[in-house]
């Protein structure tokens, strides 16, 4: 075939441009597939061709559903791009997301940097070394500890949240849990950061569309990111000329940077002014920047790219684990009571407050714990890959020499389903496994959050959030699916946001 093809090209006229183009289709499918150090991988044709396959895999919004799949089909070891492996093996999330391990992120993040910044932020930085140092800088503002300090105001969204779903109730309405997890998180947000809530829940959906901004952006950015750098900017600025879904997102991107560097300029003013000040999160970054900001190289562009960065990504990673969780408790009526009889019993033991239930009340509850792990374990809130480049020296995983330079990446939501870490029924719903031997093992495997050293950094914020609301809510209400024989409907792009949790609310 090669042979008549460079006969043609010899041949003169406008045949040679088009047997030209085709020699080197043969030739680059050829390589890829039969010379390159990553052919022996099994995995789609198309992946080992060209990343257009993986890009039309996230654009289906069920990336993680597939990915599955081709594990199931495969093996352990996945080729999902010529230059890109999706590893499924237990055994390798430490040797890839460890500490010190060597092994670095790849562009695929460089897409989320903020314009703006001095250093990439926790989330875009590729180097480790300047990753660590940056974050050092800010971690105990996320602390556990820290974010408990603030308790009572996170108390004040919950009431909130109960008020509106007490006016569900009285309507005898069903509640989108999905669109509802996500205003109370955004409200969340507000309350911690600026003292204030945003006015999501008060106003019952969307404000100043900030919503339908994020929903426009992020699936532009992660269709972006798996694209190789030098197309980014046709897909990104050339879309926008035609797809007006591209223009949008990047005008969101924009309305994030303002939004990001007016909280922090309104806030100076404020301070400036003498106005009193509640130790919130942006005072407690303010408080880093006069203390420690000439040591530390923090300056005030740094405390802009934090609330960057919790404008864009703090709410719908809790807002996903929160409305999965929610669908599967409230579907599974076994689980639903035994949790209620739970939360009944211990208050009246005497070990739930009566009015706002704390955070350290809820954790000791064991069987809530269990139906909030099973319940992030069955939808992680990012359901993508993680890719990281593999060290120059190479390593060894799933019993197969992987060359250095090579990109590879775990799945949450494939991990999250191996049987032999959560057992042969680890397709099922069933909180009990956490009880149960073996938990301690499951827990190391939990890559919801990300994994080492670059575990989200609102983690602590997230989790306060969901173990203030899930019991109160059944304290207070009888809840019920509106569809008690559907099953989860996800999105995902990036965030693997739910779709449609129905509840309907009686009061106890």
């Amino acid at each position: 075939m090669l042979q008549d093809i460079l006969s043609i090209i010899s041949s003169g006229g406008p045949l040679p441009f088009v047997a030209t183009g085709l020699a080197l289709v043969v030739t680059w499918g050829f390589y890829t597939t039969k010379v390159h150090s990553l052919s022996k991988f099994p995995g789609p044709l198309g992946a080992s061709l060209s990343r257009l396959w993986i890009f039309l895999h996230v654009l289906t919004g069920k990336a993680e559903k597939r990915e599955r799949r081709l594990h199931e089909k495969y093996g352990p070891i996945v080729r999902i791009a010529p230059d890109e492996l999706s590893i499924s093996d237990p055994q390798a999330m430490k040797i890839i997301y460890g500490t010190n391990t060597g092994f670095t992120k790849t562009d695929f993040y460089t897409v989320w940097k903020p314009t703006f910044v001095r250093h990439p932020d926790h989330f875009a930085s590729l180097d480790e070394k300047v990753h660590s140092e940056r974050r050092k800088i800010v971690n105990p503002v996320y602390s556990m500890s820290s974010i408990v300090e603030s308790e009572e105001y996170i108390d004040k969204c919950v009431a909130l949240f109960l008020e509106q779903l007490d006016g569900f109730a009285d309507r005898k309405e069903v509640l989108d849990f999905s669109t509802w997890a996500r205003l109370y998180a955004f409200d969340v947000i507000g309350e911690l950061y600026f003292s204030n809530m945003f006015g999501f829940m008060k106003n019952q959906g969307d404000v100043d569309d900030y919503i339908y901004s994020l929903d426009t952006l992020v699936p532009i950015m992660a269709l972006a990111s798996i694209m190789p750098v030098y197309t980014r900017p046709l897909f990104l600025y050339g879309g926008a000329l035609f797809f007006p879904s591209i223009k949008r997102g990047l005008k969101s991107l924009a309305a994030i940077d303002r939004e990001a560097g007016s909280c922090v300029e309104e806030r100076l003013q404020s301070e400036r002014g003498g106005k009193p000040q509640r130790r919130d999160i942006l005072r407690k970054l303010f408080e880093i920047w006069e203390t420690s900001g000439v040591a530390s190289d923090f300056e005030q562009i740094d405390i802009k790219a934090e609330i960057y960065s919790a404008l864009l990504a703090g709410s719908d990673t809790t807002a996903t684990a929160l409305s999965s969780t929610m669908h599967y408790l409230v579907k599974d009526r076994r689980v639903y009571a035994k949790l209620t009889e739970e939360i009944d019993e211990e208050t009246q033991k005497g070990n739930l407050s009566p009015g706002n239930i704390r955070y350290s009340e809820a954790t000791k509850l064991q069987y809530l714990c269990a139906c909030v792990k099973e319940g992030m374990r069955m939808n992680p809130s990012v359901s993508f890959t993680l890719p990281r480049h593999v060290p120059k020296e190479g390593c060894e995983m799933a019993g197969f020499w992987i060359p250095g330079g090579t990109k590879v990446g775990m799945n949450a939501a494939v991990l999250h389903f191996d049987k032999g870490v959560f057992g042969e029924d680890a397709a099922e719903y069933r909180p009990e496994r956490w009880l149960e031997p073996g938990a301690e093992t499951m827990n190391r495997y939990m890559l919801h959050f990300g994994g080492g050293s670059r575990t989200c950094l609102g983690k602590n914020i997230s989790m306060c959030e969901m173990y203030k609301l899930i019991p109160q809510m059944l304290r207070k209400f009888h809840l019920e699916p509106k569809n008690p024989t559907e099953d989860l409907k996800t999105s995902n792009f990036w965030f693997n946001k739910t779709i449609g949790v129905g509840i309907q609310a009686h009061r106890r």
